[in-house]
């Protein structure tokens, strides 16, 4: 059954403390693929996870069960890394990573997080900058994962990590590792994957996708002016003068004094004029 897509995912995505993340993210492929199979493809993930199941003793500890996923997810399904074509979208849609095996971080990381949750394992998502990380939180501390390859990292590769962060910010080391390790809220990751997807839409010039993603994006961020004018910006682009203005509009009136606000300003009389012809 084909159901309106933005609908539902508002309606998932409504309440903060019950957000189902798999459910939400598998959505957003229905912008690529309108006739996507969801339940369909729920119950390829719940077989996967079922198989693990059956494999897992009824008293295994956590770190046991942590093993034992990582090696069924990277060895034996063979989810990896898209290193060969690391900026291809399909890369953030679940059920194409489904298919084909590779992913960026974030969409592994949904997958997985998926799996661990349905084997009693609470396996958190991290915003991390630049890589999106996993971590399991155990009596001795937090296990941190890299989701490309299920690698634990320590605490001296992440800091290596946040090197190049911290050079751009010049306040080398003044905040604590722990602040970047902090769990991601479901809305949080959900944000990050489409916008992964945004930037790789305005490079190409994609306006339609970027449209779908700035939809999705406003129902997440409703209060976000900024994603309200890039969804006008897309409007404009698709030749929606009288959505375009709306949007923008709105935009320039709570930030007349932005950076853009004298170009978008300059945008205005083109499009009332291209709507008056559209009246």
């Amino acid at each position: 059954m084909v159901i309106n897509s933005l609908d539902y995912f508002a309606s998932l995505v409504q309440q903060d403390d019950s957000i189902p993340l798999f459910e939400a993210a598998l959505l957003i492929a229905q912008d690529v693929d309108p006739k996507l199979d969801l339940a369909a493809t729920q119950a390829q993930v719940d077989t996967l996870a079922a198989r693990l199941m059956r494999r897992l003793a009824p008293d295994a500890s956590s770190i046991q069960k942590l093993r034992l996923l990582n090696h069924y997810f990277y060895r034996e399904l063979g989810f990896a890394g898209n290193v060969n074509d690391y900026y291809d979208p399909d890369n953030s849609y679940l059920h194409r990573v489904l298919t084909t095996r590779r992913g960026i971080p974030i969409s592994l990381a949904v997958l997985y997080m998926e799996l661990a949750q349905q084997i009693g394992l609470n396996v958190k998502g991290v915003s991390f900058p630049g890589h999106f990380l996993m971590k399991l939180s155990v009596q001795s501390g937090d296990i941190v994962l890299d989701p490309f390859n299920g690698a634990s990292l320590s605490r001296e590769e992440l800091e290596e990590r946040l090197e190049p962060y911290f050079e751009q910010q010049s306040y080398p080391g003044a905040i604590p590792l722990a602040y970047y390790l902090h769990a991601a809220h479901p809305r949080e990751i959900l944000v990050r994957m489409l916008r992964n997807l945004k930037a790789l839409f305005v490079e190409r010039m994609r306006w339609e996708r970027l449209l779908a993603v700035q939809q999705r994006l406003m129902i997440l961020l409703p209060d976000d002016i900024a994603e309200r004018r890039d969804r006008g910006l897309a409007y404009a682009n698709l030749e929606c003068p009288n959505s375009a203005l709306e949007d923008l509009e709105a935009y320039l009136k709570e930030r007349p004094h932005a950076a853009d606000a004298g170009v978008l300003r300059d945008k205005l009389p083109e499009l009332r004029q291209a709507s008056r012809r559209l009246n």
